[in-house]
């Protein structure tokens, strides 16, 4: 009760309106009507001025919006004697503001929700294992932090618990909570579920994912859309409209209560109301889904977007070698990789921790190797279970093998050698991400025109990837400033880019639409884009184009919904048929219905849940694919070395 109270104080205009209403009713009620009206007609008047106030400034600062009818709504309605019709008004221009603000909060739910979530202390553990609470901004990296049950993360880390299961859904938009494993990495912000676990810090607060994300909510909380600006120039052709209809109504019919009758119906809120609502709802679900849009402007652009335009590698790709091949000769498949990653495991070089991530992905476990060397820039030898294991580039291999290998025709390989005979080759790749066929087929489906690729990576590669994932341009070999010239020249515009790297921050720049793929914390390219995705989902691209077409829909519908209404009204008032007190009335109840209609915006559209159903069975069928591809190929593999 007392919140209730207390919000009510934030409006005193809103008080005060009540007050005279009843104030004027019990001077009524006892038979005093001409004390009534003039005390409701002052405060009328009073409240027209206060709004006329308000009009100049505006004016004075390039803003027009549809105050002037509000006012001569007030003043025509008091000149006539319809002075609670006047006392409507008031109640609608300053429950208007309350309106919005109620509406706001729940557009904006999701993104003070990140704000308020924010976590301010962590339990720092000392050397005897006892916590210590301190600020969260104290935490450095190597510091071991407790993180109690239904606690945020403070930072991000490493579990050094046994396991956790964390609630990660105002990171990704996962609702189902996430299990995790000793050694895996942690996000602050993810909310602990039932059992206390350690972490051991790799981040300070600052550079922590959801330190990150809130300072992206802040810079997108306030922004101003140029859509609502649009709304806010409509406003000018309607009120000369309202003007024109009642004017004409009073000539017609001689009699000048007309002119109020159509005035109380002409001042539509989801001109100043319903566009903002609907925008800060759609950048609200964005903050949900892991999406992050700097200004409510870009959803705009988003939907109306005709070219999307990627990087490829860390975008269209994971960015790290993956082992997609295994050549194995005198050997099973698997040996040949164990063999290989029993040595490699002692190896720095980058290749050597993408065939170590492929062997421990069997559930084999990698024996030790003795007398291990690695020769730089040609491989690793070593001795496993009392065989001596080569690894490394061809021409090495050869020497220690005596056998020359196979061409890998352009591809990456590692080649394997063991007792001194050649055993087989590794064949690496940056593996299309599953999502990323799926993304530009729902791209195109969304209204995309065109999708091209900007890579400075060779023609082959480039088409290849290419192909695989559905991209109809493709440009190779680029420069940064070459991505910056592709981009420019584009025929279909608006222009979305998606990257991930330092090296990206110019073109995402140069975007209609900059979209940085932020979840590994590539800052230079969050900077500088307009929407950053939190998560390492490529798919969330196409969602956003969703949103902000689901947005701008909503808000249209809202402004075309209240316009429409409004224009009925009138006529309708124009002929007499509809008293001033029941018009000021019902254009409250339009009103409100076009605020609830640009809510709607936070929600996902029947045709957008069914979108989303669709990518995510494309997704894991590539996934699945995928997997049966290697299994086949390893044990078309193993058989034909048998025979």
């Amino acid at each position: 009760m007392g919140t209730f109270v207390h919000r009510l104080l934030d409006y005193p205009v809103v008080l005060a309106t009540v007050a005279v209403a009843a104030v004027g009713g019990l001077l009524e009620a006892t038979g005093d009507g001409t004390t009534a009206r003039w005390v409701v007609s002052v405060y009328a008047v009073g409240v027209a001025l206060l709004q006329a106030r308000g009009m100049v400034a505006d004016l004075r600062a390039g803003n027009h919006g549809v105050d002037l009818l509000a006012v001569t709504a007030i003043a025509s309605t008091v000149a006539v004697g319809e002075y609670w019709a006047a006392l409507v008004v008031c109640l609608m221009l300053s429950g208007g503001e309350a309106l919005e603000d109620y509406a706001a909060g729940r557009a904006r739910r999701e993104l003070t929700g990140l704000l308020q979530n924010a976590p301010r202390t962590a339990h720092l553990l000392g050397p005897d294992g006892e916590p210590t609470d301190v600020p969260v901004g104290d935490v450095v990296v190597g510091d071991r932090v407790l993180v109690r049950p239904f606690e945020v993360v403070p930072v991000d880390g490493v579990l050094e618990s046994d396991d956790a299961i964390l609630d990660e859904s105002s990171l990704t938009g996962e609702s189902l909570p996430v299990e995790h494993v000793r050694g895996d990495g942690l996000l602050s912000g993810a909310i602990n579920g039932g059992d206390a676990i350690e972490l051991r810090a790799t981040a300070a607060a600052a550079d922590s994912q959801y330190q990150r994300i809130i300072a992206l909510v802040r810079e997108a909380q306030d922004s101003r859309a140029p859509f609502v600006r649009l709304a806010d120039r409509v406003a000018v052709p309607f009120t000369l409209f309202a003007f024109a209809v009642a004017v004409t109504a009073w000539l017609v019919s001689g009699d000048p209560v007309r002119i109020a009758e159509v005035l109380v119906v002409a001042t539509p809120c989801p001109l100043i109301i319903a566009a903002p609502v609907a925008f800060m709802a759609g950048m609200s679900r964005s903050a949900r889904a892991g999406i992050i849009v700097k200004s409510s402007g870009t959803l705009e652009q988003l939907a109306r977007a005709r070219t999307a335009a990627f990087d490829k590698t860390g975008t269209l790709t994971h960015g790290q070698p993956r082992v997609t091949h295994v050549d194995a000769e005198g050997l099973a498949p698997q040996d040949l990789l164990l063999l290989a990653a029993a040595v490699e495991q002692y190896s720095s070089h980058p290749l050597a921790e993408a065939v170590v991530e492929r062997a421990r992905g069997t559930g084999r476990t990698l024996p030790p190797a003795q007398d291990v060397v690695e020769v730089p820039a040609h491989g690793v030898r070593g001795t496993v279970d009392g065989r001596v294991v080569v690894v490394g580039k061809a021409g090495w291999v050869a020497q220690e093998s005596g056998a020359a290998p196979a061409s890998s025709d352009g591809e990456t390989s590692i080649h394997v050698a063991v007792d001194g005979r050649l055993a087989g080759s590794l064949t690496l790749a940056d593996e299309l991400r599953a999502e990323t066929a799926a993304t530009m087929a729902a791209l195109h489906r969304a209204g995309i025109r065109t999708t091209m690729m900007l890579t400075g990576d060779g023609e082959q590669v480039a088409r290849r990837i290419a192909a695989e994932a559905g991209i109809d341009d493709v440009r190779a070999e680029l420069l940064p400033q070459d991505k910056v010239a592709a981009v420019r020249s584009a025929p279909l515009r608006p222009v979305m880019m998606v990257g991930d790297g330092v090296n990206d921050a110019p073109v995402l720049a140069v975007a209609d639409v900059g979209i940085a793929m932020g979840a590994r914390g590539a800052s230079a390219a969050s900077e500088s884009a307009d929407v950053v995705i939190t998560v390492d989902d490529l798919s969330r691209a196409a969602r956003a184009v969703q949103i902000g077409r689901r947005t701008m829909r909503v808000a249209w519908q809202s402004i075309a919904m209240g316009v429409g209404l409004s224009v009925a009204l009138m006529l309708v008032a124009a002929t007499g048929s509809l008293p001033a007190l029941a018009g000021a009335w019902l254009q409250e109840a339009v009103d409100l219905t076009t605020i609830l209609w640009a809510l709607l915006a936070v929600r996902a559209s029947r045709a957008e849940r069914v979108e989303t159903a669709r990518m995510t069975e494309d997704v894991a069928r590539s996934r699945a694919d995928r997997e049966r591809a290697a299994t086949v190929d390893d044990g078309r593999t193993a058989a034909l070395r048998g025979a």
